[in-house]
């Protein structure tokens, strides 16, 4: 079982920055892909980024240019640093942690955190 639990939610003004954390216990392997994904009131959820065991990539486009995904193993833990924020990147914003390779879908689908918000005022 792998336990993700996510923080560095808040509140800033448009155009402030954030840096969401995702710290990974249980039973984890260094070969796993890692993302980011986040859900609006009334929408679906939707990846964000995603980084693989080989530090590959992935950044949906409305945030390319804006957020930066990365890892540090050593402390298993996950990051998401979020800056020029603007009001649609408003969400509950989850972490998400499968094997490794799979990248296309923003490492979707195994496990999952809880979630933390975030709300970006105009």
């Amino acid at each position: 079982q792998v336990r993700l639990v996510e923080s560095g939610g808040g509140s800033v003004q448009s155009g402030g920055s954030l840096r969401l954390s995702c710290e990974v216990s249980g039973y984890t392997h260094v070969s796993a892909c890692m993302g980011w994904f986040r859900q609006a009131p009334g929408k679906e959820r939707e990846g964000v980024a995603a980084i693989d065991n080989d530090g590959s990539t992935k950044y949906a486009d409305s945030v390319k240019g804006r957020f930066i995904i990365s890892r540090d193993n050593t402390k298993k833990t996950l990051y998401l640093r979020m800056n020029s924020l603007k009001p649609e990147d408003t969400a509950m914003y989850y972490c998400a942690y499968t094997w490794a390779g799979a990248l296309g879908s923003y490492c979707g689908g195994a496990y999952w955190g809880q979630g933390t918000q975030v709300t970006v005022s105009s």
